[in-house]
């Protein structure tokens, strides 16, 4: 079949919207109408070189939509299901799946830039193209694998929906899953994007006492506030972590790093209080090393742990998240600051780089 995407050929240069071939799902696979896709910093990475990654590829990791068909041996999807798009697709069966860590699997073969079972399903004149997180939602359609397509309530709008897949999960999860903080904790959250954002809003849905965003924009610290934040630095005007000590005498139970960035990681490391941990959500470029002195681990009793897709459980948190949203006890319109068609998307990377928006979406028709 034929599907319209953006295909990235080269780093540095826009992607290039046109028709490409997409195979029919295969054993396990199911082909998804994608309704809205997310405009993700991870992707973003890829599109400056900062990540390696086979070209040309077809990326976009954070989308929604509706199962068209279903392949083989997939029962846990049906045609006409809505679906949120899980890039961190799992085999079931190895280790960190059966242990409730799905998002560590190992035990699917093939590289993430194929699906299952190492090829891809995506070409145009015979040429492979490769796929993103083996999800490529910045298409009309989409094969995934089943694990990567999790059902979800019908009246779950996808234009909202789209962003639980990676931004709200992740966010939220960097909170609930990976740090599991109590209530009354006193917390900063390093980047006011979109998933710092959801850190923010994660915090105040587990009950801590002083939120403090910190940003170098003044309109993504606005959103900020309107996710929860108690307190608001901006850290290109001093020193950001004198600033959250005098704040909160003294420090922060938990620092959420959600920029991907050495310098911000150690910032968030030496904002903690005694006993605190900081929590690195952030994605930052693959060369990016960051040191820490070694003597202050034991005498602080301080940690640094990382949150990959917000230790997520795709079929069990994205559905619960919905749930949240629909109750009205944790927001996502807010964070959709422009919906840009596909044929936009290189000027809605723009927008993104130049810091104007909390999050953009791209609307399928």
């Amino acid at each position: 079949m034929k599907t319209k995407a953006a295909v990235l050929y080269e780093a540095n240069t826009p992607m290039v919207i046109e028709t490409v071939d997409l195979q029919e799902p295969q054993e396990g696979e199911v082909l998804v109408k994608v309704a809205a896709a997310g405009v993700c910093h991870s992707d973003f990475h890829i599109m400056k070189g900062e990540w390696a990654w086979p070209m040309p590829a077809i990326l976009g990791h954070e989308g929604a939509g509706i199962v068209e068909r279903v392949g083989p041996g997939v029962t846990r999807v049906k045609p006409g299901q809505s679906v949120i798009l899980n890039f961190r697709a799992n085999c079931g069966t190895c280790r960190y799946c059966i242990i409730g860590r799905p998002v560590l699997c190992n035990g699917a073969g093939g590289q993430r830039h194929t699906l299952f079972d190492g090829t891809s399903r995506l070409s145009k004149n015979g040429e492979t193209i490769h796929h993103m997180a083996r999800t490529s939602c910045f298409s009309e359609y989409t094969v995934v694998p089943e694990s990567g397509a999790v059902p979800v309530r019908s009246d779950m709008p996808l234009d909202k929906a789209c962003l639980v897949g990676c931004a709200v999960m992740t966010g939220v999860g960097a909170v609930t899953n990976t740090a599991h903080i109590e209530a009354g904790s006193i917390v900063a959250v390093i980047g006011c994007g979109g998933v710092g954002l959801n850190s923010v809003q994660g915090a105040a849905l587990a009950g801590a006492s002083q939120i403090v965003a910190i940003d170098m924009l003044d309109n993504k610290l606005d959103y900020a506030r309107q996710f929860g934040a108690t307190d608001v630095v901006n850290a290109g005007n001093g020193d950001a972590v004198a600033r959250v000590k005098e704040i909160t005498s003294g420090g922060v139970d938990y620092a959420f790093e959600a920029i991907g960035n050495s310098h911000t990681i150690r910032q968030a490391y030496e904002m903690l209080a005694p006993g605190g941990l900081a929590v690195v959500v952030g994605m930052a470029p693959e060369d990016d090393e960051v040191s820490i002195n070694a003597l202050s681990l034991p005498r602080t009793e301080c940690g640094i742990i990382g949150s990959w897709y917000g230790g997520a459980r795709p079929w069990v948190d994205l559905p619960k998240i919905a749930d949240l949203y629909l109750s009205g006890r944790l927001q996502i319109d807010p964070m959709i600051s422009r919906t840009y068609p596909l044929e936009e998307i290189n000027v809605a990377y723009d927008a993104l780089a130049a810091g104007e928006v909390a999050r953009s979406i791209i609307l399928f028709e």
